[in-house]
């Protein structure tokens, strides 16, 4: 069976995602500034349909993380389409006609919804019956690779808690929020340990992998 594995960047003050969050700016006031290494990176670049770009010691960080992945996890705000039950005719999110994903999609949300099939492989599945079983639909797509959580902090915060995450990989960007939304505020995750895998410093950015004890 694969692991269950988390990425996202991190302010140096312990934000993942700037404050007052919305339609127009998803990543909040300077949310933008935590990706900002990873932007500049060829590999990055590349997969959006962008030219020229850096190689750094990022580059193999992020190879890796893409490397074994065979399904995704994300939450609605993620997906995209706002709050409440889905309209007669949905959006489709954020992602348009053909979503970076190429996989088999689990979206979590309260609200149901037929399955979604998008150009170049991309599948979403809506599911409203909890992370577990999102994560079970997910281990099943995923034919005995990693799943990913693929997002904010509003999902892997429930299965850090849950003591369902296996791997975490932060990317830690010498930047201050000051406020914003946090991975890490939950007193139920003083009960995990942590075992450091390994750090890697890049132009922008420390790379730094965890595997969660069990």
């Amino acid at each position: 069976m694969g692991r269950l594995r988390y990425s996202v960047s991190m302010s140096l003050d312990g934000f993942v995602a700037g404050q007052d969050q919305s339609a127009t700016n998803p990543l909040g006031v300077g949310g933008h500034l935590l990706h900002e290494w990873m932007r500049a990176l060829a590999v990055w670049r590349k997969e959006a349909g962008l030219d020229g770009g850096e190689v750094n010691a990022s580059t193999a960080v992020i190879e890796r993380d893409d490397q074994n992945v065979g399904a995704i996890i994300m939450g609605r705000n993620m997906f995209g389409g706002g709050p409440g039950p889905w309209r007669v005719d949905p959006w489709n999110g954020w992602w348009g006609d053909n979503p970076p994903f190429h996989l088999p999609v689990f979206v979590l949300t309260h609200h149901p919804r037929g399955r979604l099939e998008c150009e170049g492989g991309t599948t979403f599945e809506f599911v409203t019956d909890g992370i577990t079983a999102a994560l079970d639909r997910a281990r099943d797509a995923a034919n005995g690779m990693d799943v990913a959580i693929s997002g904010g902090a509003g999902v892997a915060k429930q299965y850090l808690a849950a003591g369902l995450l296996n791997d975490l990989l932060l990317h830690l960007v010498p930047v201050f929020l000051g406020a914003g939304v946090r991975l890490f505020d939950n007193p139920a995750l003083t009960a995990i340990t942590l075992k450091q895998e390994s750090t890697v410093q890049a132009p922008g950015v420390t790379h730094l992998a965890y595997s969660i004890a069990r």
